[in-house]
């Protein structure tokens, strides 16, 4: 049984992981149960069809066979922090019962962010007395540290039950090898780590870009919040000139004030919305360099990897990585591109650079092989479902 804040129909970082990882499972014959909310990511409210996002309480059948039971949300708008905290602790409050009215489980998964889903799925596996599975896909509690989301008493309390969460599970699953090193540090005992992926088999191997082009286009896809700080890439491109355009692809909180800050700067920036399917990759095949980004005041993110990191290498576009820590070690060891520091001027002048010798865009299959290697979900799978079966195999040994 899996618990997770968002899922198909909606297309989330969540989503990808789960959806691919979910699919192999389901080749390899598990039965898989998810509980999750009516689709309404990313707007806080429901806008496909209910037949597609699904009903409260109602069981419905996913694209690879598995079975979701929704829970209810709290409409919000989608962009406020303490909006979006109510919504998950309510849909983590449901997850409750609804995990409980299901069929019993031989392990139990919940992956975090969101942090009140932890909760339910701890109570879930002990009332059901079955193992637990801990999944951080990011460094928390540590960025909410960084990210000052709560403060005084608030702060220490939360940091206390996430750690007990971890301390308690049977089993605790991190996403990158520096923050499973973190947990090991804290005292952690069971830790693994799992990465974030892609499916290559679905993705193509683009031809480098045009040796000769008038214009440097520069392409960001993805989030346009905090901890991305996207201001730096704006005033890069304003520096940059009309020589150059920089494309930007997604939502977030930030968006309309980086979209300001475009205009006042009267940078070469269009902003477009979020894209799916063949449009992303005609974007992506368009683009000289693709742009991945984390802010460098945050340490929690010397342990965290963008996951379109993977994507940009797989499809062999030179990467602009404003990264440091263990994402900036990967675009190095996959020989992808330029790890570049998070300040406009030196972002700035490694793309004059670029533009000026073209030869450096080409990216090569380097990449693509490090991804095949290292980041592929089917392999990620694999290893997932032998930890999970050892797991499962110890539980019984024991009882």
């Amino acid at each position: 049984m899996l618990l997770i804040h968002s899922y198909w129909p909606e297309h989330s970082p969540p989503q990808r992981r789960w959806g691919s990882l979910i699919r192999e499972f389901r080749k390899a014959s598990w039965t898989i149960d998810v509980v999750t909310p009516v689709a309404h990511f990313p707007h806080g409210r429901r806008q496909l069809p209910l037949k597609v996002a699904g009903a409260a309480f109602k069981v419905q059948r996913g694209p690879h066979g598995e079975r979701l039971i929704r829970i209810p949300f709290i409409p919000h708008s989608g962009n406020f922090h303490a909006a979006r905290l109510i919504d998950q602790v309510f849909s983590a409050a449901m997850s409750i019962p609804a995990g409980l009215m299901w069929r019993r489980a031989d392990v139990v998964v919940v992956t975090a962010p969101s942090l009140p889903i932890l909760v339910a799925g701890f109570i879930v596996a002990k009332i059901r007395h079955v193992p637990l599975i801990v999944e951080m896909r990011d460094a928390w509690p540590d960025l909410a540290r960084d990210a000052r989301l709560v403060k005084g008493n608030v702060k220490s309390l939360i940091e206390r039950v996430v750690e007990a969460i971890q301390m308690r599970a049977d089993l605790v699953v991190a996403v990158t090898e520096g923050f499973a090193q973190t947990l090991r540090n804290r005292g952690v005992k069971n830790v693994t780590t799992i990465s974030n992926g892609l499916d290559l088999a679905s993705m193509p191997h683009f031809e480098p870009p045009a040796a000769e082009r008038d214009t440097f286009e520069a392409l960001y896809l993805g989030n346009h919040g905090q901890s991305q700080r996207l201001d730096a890439i704006i005033r890069a491109s304003a520096l940059v000139g009309d020589s150059m355009h920089l494309h930007m692809v997604g939502h977030g909180t930030h968006r309309p004030e980086l979209m300001i800050l475009a205009a006042e700067l009267q940078a070469p920036v269009t902003f477009h919305p979020s894209l799916q399917g063949q449009d992303v990759l005609n974007r992506y095949k368009s683009a000289d360099t693709c742009i991945v980004s984390l802010r460098d005041d945050w340490k929690s993110f010397e342990a965290t990897v963008p996951s379109k990191t993977y994507e940009v290498l797989a499809i062999g576009r030179h990467v602009t990585a404003i990264v440091r820590g263990e994402a900036a070690r990967i675009v190095e060891d996959a020989d992808g591109g330029d790890v570049v520091a998070w300040k406009p001027e030196k972002i700035a002048a490694l793309w004059r650079e670029l533009a000026a010798d073209r030869s450096r865009l080409v990216a090569g299959s380097s990449g693509r092989e490090w991804v095949q290697e290292n980041a592929d979900y089917p392999v990620l799978a694999a290893a997932y479902m032998e930890l999970i079966s050892g797991l499962v195999q110890e539980k019984k040994r024991r009882q």
